[in-house]
């Protein structure tokens, strides 16, 4: 276990509060027990993110007293939440949070970034568990900055000046057209009536640690830009297989009153649908991201600063 905390701001304010983390591989995911996320203070806070940064997946275990209204309120000191889904009816929950039911199709069984669909997906995702089946319904995170790392370096740099187009018709065209009525959420201040193809970079460039890292998934992403269909599948395909080898990956079992927080920008994940006609229901909320910039964009703002 290692303590990770935050420097106060002056020498004379007091001294953070800090948090006990189980890391649970040498660079990637880690949990924390022995905290209430409803009770944090100030320095609690920063630590936590600051950890979410470096460890990019965190799972706290013994949350059973949070409710949608408290995991929203948590939400709210980490960052700006959002609305809980660009598309998806919220429901009988809360706006801000998007309800992954088993039994309405809330199923998540394809490697994906949340929402990077849209012009600036959500930077950090919360999710906690409220009702589990018996066995199975594990998910998986890779952790898109050591996959970079481990590419050779003349991938690494042809795939740097790459941008590719991400599309959520396939996963959401159907259910904004057919069960929304073409009218989805109000998301960055406009309401979803279609689902356009945005473009990313290839690799992204971490606002905060300043890592590299692959940004593209199966889940939403439908194709590179400016190369042939052969060498986009191709391309991609070899990116997809790297990201998740089991070395790159962290698996979690979910347990009763767990929440798992991780860094959108830095991570892919893949929710097992392993537990057959099991009820299985989680409740997510997301805050508010930037922009994606990749290598070269990154290098240019830095000359002209």
């Amino acid at each position: 276990m290692s303590i990770v905390g935050v420097r106060p701001e002056t020498a004379a304010g007091p001294e953070p509060r800090q948090l006990p983390i189980t890391p649970l591989g040498p660079r990637f995911g880690a949990e924390i027990h022995g905290i209430d996320l409803g009770r944090l203070d100030d320095d609690q806070v920063l630590a936590l993110r600051a950890a979410l940064v470096r460890y990019k997946v965190l799972f706290v275990r013994g949350q059973g007293g949070l409710d949608d209204a408290r995991q929203i309120e948590f939400g709210r000191r980490l960052g700006e939440v959002t609305v809980g889904h660009p598309v998806h009816d919220s429901g009988d929950v809360a706006p801000e949070v998007y309800s992954l039911d088993s039994q309405d199709n809330g199923f998540a069984d394809v490697w994906h970034t949340d929402v990077t669909f849209v012009e600036r997906p959500p930077a950090i995702s919360v999710l906690r568990a409220v009702l589990l089946p018996p066995t199975g319904g594990d998910t998986d995170w890779a952790d898109s900055q050591l996959a970079y790392e481990s590419l050779s370096p003349g991938l690494r740099a042809h795939i740097d000046t790459l941008t590719a187009v991400h599309d959520g018709t396939r996963e959401f065209g159907y259910y904004l057209a057919q069960r929304r009525g073409g009218r989805g959420n109000l998301w960055e201040g406009e309401v979803f009536t279609e689902l356009k193809p945005v473009e990313h970079p290839v690799v992204r460039v971490h606002p905060e640690s300043g890592r590299k890292g692959l940004f593209v998934n199966p889940g939403f992403t439908s194709h590179i830009v400016g190369v042939s269909e052969h060498e986009s599948r191709g391309i991609l395909d070899i990116l997809y297989a790297h990201l998740t080898k089991p070395e790159h990956v962290v698996r979690h079992r979910w347990q009763s009153g767990d929440v798992a927080l991780w860094d959108n920008r830095s991570t892919a994940h893949y929710a097992n649908r392993d537990y057959g006609d099991q009820h299985r229901v989680m409740h997510r909320i997301t805050l508010r991201g930037d922009t994606p910039v990749g290598p070269t964009t990154a290098r240019r703002a830095a000359g002209e600063a």
